[in-house]
């Protein structure tokens, strides 16, 4: 005897123990999931009616506007996702393009390679509090790079900018801007670093907005921020796994389609173009991508971020209550208190630097569930006064 279940027409099953290994690990994962609150990962999606996709390998290689030799894609889908969001990005029209990413962290590698290629002498800018991939990104790019001061509340320091620029007024600046730092949900404002440019009359610029959580709030708040193409930006990275909510990773990258076209390449094997970071692209993230966009619509996201923003403030108001320095930058869904212990930065997945600690409240939340955590902070806090 091998060990294995009977084969039951589809190729034989794991063996017992693995079975029950799989059960533990599927019951591990709801306790977590239930217990995640300092991460940004929307839980309330509902994917049921793609789960028959999973016995296909979807692959989406090359660009999601052109055709391909291989025909088991979701690129129709693809499409339809990309013309939501660029909408809502206010690309312009007949002049954007974008694909689905496995991430942020690809749709920022994209953004300032289009970058590097239009101004191959450019020098980044960015802020200290800017995500731990884009020094990376940078290594690999070999792209030349001066990081800026941050503000007390995230953003970028401009006054610091500005003077920075001044010394290298004769090299294209290369903004990376910042729309929802990680710890703070900080947004640098396209407007003043735009006015800035002009100011020193610097004509060749490049801007790119990663606003991998706060690319889905930002459009349906009350006071849009400035920070899409309509602001002055080249590229945009939104995440797709985050405010949005995806059983995995996934993202959103839009530029101007006049930069992608100068990095265009025709490739005969696949008889598709080469103008993404990788060659084989997971299809059945854009579908997902494509569900969430006609679950909800503009009507469905701009109730899911009201929401997100009531509970948020309930959370200030709750931790500032019970004697707790609890902030939130404006129009954020980030949190913002000091420090916690270890012990419930682990038990509650609380991220955690620079001295503070934060709650990110997402969709699937509610207010018994915030009321909750907050007594969990609270009563942690206190022990350590």
């Amino acid at each position: 005897m091998s060990g294995r279940d009977d084969d039951s027409g589809g190729g034989p099953l794991l063996p017992a123990a693995d079975r029950q290994r799989l059960r533990d690990f599927y019951a591990y994962l709801r306790q977590q999931a239930a217990l995640l609150a300092g991460y940004p990962v929307a839980q309330d999606f509902d994917y049921d009616e793609l789960k028959p996709l999973l016995d296909y390998s979807l692959n989406n290689v090359g660009d999601p506007f052109s055709g391909s030799t291989c025909k088991i894609d979701s690129r129709e889908f693809e499409r339809e996702a990309l013309e939501f969001w660029a909408r809502q990005m206010r690309a312009p029209a007949g002049d954007w393009w974008g694909y689905v990413t496995n991430g942020g962290t690809e749709g920022n590698l994209y953004g300032l390679y289009l970058a590097r290629e239009l101004h191959p002498q450019g020098i980044v800018y960015y802020s200290q509090h800017t995500h731990y991939s884009v020094a990376k990104s940078l290594h690999f790019l070999n792209m030349r790079n001066i990081m800026i001061r941050s503000q007390p509340n995230g953003e970028m320091d401009y006054a610091d900018l500005r003077e920075t620029l001044k010394v290298n007024r004769d090299v294209p600046p290369i903004i990376f801007a910042n729309i929802g730092t990680t710890m703070t949900e900080a947004r640098d404002d396209l407007g003043e670093i735009n006015s800035i440019l002009d100011e020193l009359a610097v004509p060749k610029r490049y801007i790119h907005s990663d606003a991998a959580m706060c690319g889905a709030i930002a459009p349906f708040l009350d006071r849009r921020p400035r920070f899409d193409f309509a602001d002055g930006a080249d590229s945009i990275a939104i995440s797709g796994h985050k405010f949005i909510g995806s059983p995995m990773p996934c993202g959103i990258v839009l530029a101007r389609r006049s930069h992608v076209n100068r990095i265009a390449s025709a490739i005969a094997y696949i008889g598709n173009l080469d103008t993404t970071v990788t060659g084989s692209r997971n299809g059945h993230t854009p579908m997902f991508m494509w569900y969430a966009v006609k679950r909800f619509g503009e009507p469905g996201f701009r109730e899911r971020v009201q929401r997100s923003l009531a509970l948020a403030e309930r959370a200030v108001r709750s931790l500032k209550a019970a004697g707790i320095d609890a902030w939130r930058n404006p129009d954020a869904i980030t949190v913002v208190f000091p420090e916690v212990s270890q012990a419930l930065q682990h038990r509650r997945q609380l991220a955690t630097a620079y001295g503070i600690s934060h709650v990110i409240v997402m969709p699937h939340m509610d207010e018994p569930y915030i009321d909750a955590l907050v007594a969990e902070i609270a009563a942690d806090l206190e022990n350590r006064r």
